[in-house]
């Protein structure tokens, strides 16, 4: 995935106060979308120290939390140790370079993840792939931003724009809604996040 290499050097540093709040904002917009899941399976797509998916582990029979970065892995790892975590496993993986084929789940959520991907098509036909039937996406990401001028990440979603792409891939029932305005939490700028379930 993009930036990998960015987030190997901060992994050990990643889990900041401000970050550990946004998780747990994004985590509980997910959870709104999560109904009589205990019996399912979910990925934590992009996870990064696991943050959001920790919090949402209860809600969910298993979890994997995927990540391209090694480091972040040993992190989830380490906590899924201390904390004598059973239902949770992890994988490193890029799905922008090859596919895992037997790869299933009932729920994949990604919590501003897209924004680091270069081919945001490809990544979520791929993961359409592994949704079971019925199965939901779960996206948290920044809305459009023009005041976010980068190289290395998008600056933000338009909802609409985004539904219509998803819709192109064969997604339904998309609903999607901002849930959260904060200062100075996208590349130093004021920006909200939105939160969109999509469906199988």
């Amino acid at each position: 995935m993009a930036n990998t290499d960015k987030f190997e050097m901060i992994a050990s540093m990643y889990d900041t106060p401000e970050r550990i709040h946004i998780a747990k904002v994004s985590s509980d917009a997910i959870r709104e979308y999560v109904a009589d899941a205990k019996s399912k399976n979910a990925i934590d797509f992009g996870c990064g120290t696991g943050l959001v998916g920790m919090n949402l582990l209860n809600e969910f029979q298993s979890m994997l939390f995927l990540d391209t970065s090694p480091n972040m892995i040993n992190q989830i790892k380490q906590k899924i140790t201390d904390s004598h975590i059973r239902n949770a496993d992890t994988l490193c993986f890029d799905f922008e370079k090859e596919i895992l084929s037997d790869l299933r789940a009932d729920y994949i959520f990604m919590a501003q993840v897209l924004l680091h991907l270069p081919d945001v098509e490809l990544v979520l036909s791929r993961l359409f792939d592994v949704l079971n039937e019925g199965g939901h996406l779960l996206i948290v990401d920044f809305d459009k931003n023009e005041n976010v001028v980068s190289e290395v990440v998008h600056n933000g979603f338009d909802q609409v724009e985004l539904a219509r792409l998803m819709t192109k891939i064969g997604y339904r029932d998309i609903q999607s809604r901002t849930f959260y305005t904060g200062s100075k939490i996208f590349m130093g700028q004021d920006a909200s996040m939105f939160v969109l379930d999509a469906q199988k």
